[in-house]
């Protein structure tokens, strides 16, 4: 293994928290689309979560209580767009005949046809957890939940980030990034868990990573009433095991990327039956089979490549399918999809997955293309202001204004040949910055102190999607102004500074940043 457990398990995030108090905004009427749900959450009459109902905007926990709370209905349709850090500090109980909620978690209880994403500069769910109970039809995409507890302080929904329990039908999580820091010893518990008799679930275009506990797919070997679960364009990274862990039912694993799994990966057990098609596993070990029990699943298998995986020797409750992967059953699945050839896999999830990444998908060719519909668009959001400078389809949501870096100066870390730091202030897409590894700094300063609140980094032609993690710093103080996963339009409280760094603390691959854009 080229890596230590102890490094698989780091994660280098610092969040500032957006502090934000009172009501829920006003409410539009909308027709949001569902765009690209795939897999088994298209059957069992599909998922649309809100599709048609009101869109509602929350900055805080209370403000997504409220909107659940002030429908007509449990199953009234609505959107909740969220932007800004949702945290135990802006999370308090509502009372209201259509929810059941809390001030630990973010509680969908009884409830159907609701959307969550995450919009704008981004949704951070920072140490609490989404729950989804005895409840239908929902769509969380484009949000990033972390470091939720179930042990230390604060603790919120059992340690999991996302977790499913108790007739849970219809559920399409979608272009999130999910992860911890540490194992159940540091308080943490799964990032995607499903149990009690969940169902018609898919899990799509996100990131799992940091945590010993991807998610599992029953909570014990006598919780086999859980089945029909997708997981596609995943990014796995630096788990130690259950990716997924499936206890009974059927799953259908396609086109992810497994890197750096410690112990074990797609573990399918107790009559559980798992469709493993075109996924890259590198520098990984027992990446499929039945582990630590002797109550054996199967598996049917094709077009996965193995890079730098290893294997453990058969024994009692040890049963690895490596290192070939032969089939040992056959599945079929009721739905249609595309395989991308498993080669670029890495590639094309690295474009793809996670949250704030603006909601690409892959064309089954290998090439990442943006869908015309999501359920983060609709009809009554407004148009944006015009920018100064340069802008390019890719750009969403841009900021209005004058862009204050055409005319500053700029400076950085260690550089890669032939870029410039000033290639991120020229108002050129077709120059860059890129740093001499995977990770840097790049800085815009001026001479005397400019008032902020807007960054804007925006990637070079070919290298989007490149950027995972990254904090805004007033250089002057020193203070993490924001923090987060992916480019793009970065809000945080205004501040009056002479220079302002964009810190890249983790990435695919090496970064090219194209401008870096400041707005008052």
């Amino acid at each position: 293994m080229r890596r230590t457990v102890a490094r698989r398990l780091a994660a280098v995030l610092a969040t500032a928290a957006v502090v934000a108090a009172g009501v829920a905004l006003s409410i539009t009427h909308a027709s949001a689309a569902t765009g690209g749900v795939t897999g088994y959450a298209t059957q069992n009459g599909g998922t649309t979560g809100g599709a048609g109902g009101a869109t509602v905007k929350a900055t805080t926990g209370t403000q997504i209580n409220q909107a659940l709370c002030n429908r007509a209905s449990t199953s009234t349709p609505i959107i909740i767009q969220v932007e800004g850090t949702i945290n135990h500090g802006n999370t308090a109980d509502v009372s209201g005949s259509s929810c059941d909620v809390g001030s630990t978690l973010i509680d969908l209880k009884g409830v159907s046809n609701v959307t969550i994403v995450g919009v704008g500069a981004g949704a951070v769910f920072d140490q609490i957890g989404i729950h989804i109970r005895e409840s239908s039809n929902i769509i969380i995409q484009n949000v990033t939940i972390k470091n939720v507890k179930k042990s230390g302080s604060p603790t919120s929904n059992g340690g999991d980030a996302i977790g499913m329990e108790s007739g849970v039908r219809n559920v399409w999580v979608d272009h999130t990034t999910l992860e911890a820091s540490g194992g159940e010893a540091e308080g943490y518990d799964g990032l995607f868990d499903m149990k009690n008799d969940t169902k018609y679930v898919t899990l799509s275009y996100s990131i799992l990573r940091n945590s010993e506990r991807g998610g599992l797919v029953g909570s014990s070997e006598t919780d086999l009433t859980n089945s029909f679960i997708t997981y596609h364009h995943n990014l796995y990274q630096n788990l130690n095991s259950r990716v997924p862990l499936l206890r009974g039912g059927t799953a259908h694993v396609y086109n992810n990327h497994y890197s750096g799994i410690v112990e074990s990966g797609i573990n399918s057990r107790a009559g559980g039956k798992a469709k493993v098609d075109n996924n890259y596993f590198e520098d990984s070990k027992d990446v499929l089979g039945t582990f630590y029990t002797d109550e054996r699943g199967t598996w049917q298998t094709s077009g996965n490549i193995l890079d730098n995986v290893t294997w453990s020797a058969t024994g009692s409750e040890n049963y690895p399918a490596g290192p070939s992967m032969p089939s040992t059953t056959t599945i079929s699945v009721p739905y249609s999809y595309q395989l991308d050839n498993a080669s670029c896999v890495p590639s094309v999830v690295a474009k793809t997955a996670g949250a704030n990444k603006g909601n690409q998908v892959s064309d089954g060719s290998c090439n990442a293309q943006t869908p015309s519909q999501s359920p983060s668009q609709t009809p009554s959001q407004p148009p944006t202001a015009p920018t100064t400078g340069p802008t390019d389809p890719g750009t969403s949501n841009p900021p209005g204004g004058t862009n204050l870096s055409l005319g500053a100066g700029a400076d950085g870390s260690s550089k890669a040949d032939g870029t410039s730091y000033g290639n991120v202030i020229d108002g050129s897409m077709s120059t860059y910055w890129s740093p001499s590894g995977t990770t840097g700094r790049v800085s815009v300063k001026w001479s005397s102190a400019k008032t902020i609140d807007t960054v804007n980094i925006r990637e070079a032609a070919g290298s989007e999607g490149t950027i995972d993690n990254w904090q805004v710093v007033d250089n002057v103080t020193g203070a993490v102004l924001a923090s987060g996963t992916g480019a793009g339009v970065i809000s945080f409280t205004a501040v009056a500074t002479t220079k302002i760094n964009f810190v890249i603390t983790s990435a695919s691959g090496t970064p090219r940043v194209a401008e870096f854009e400041v707005y008052a």
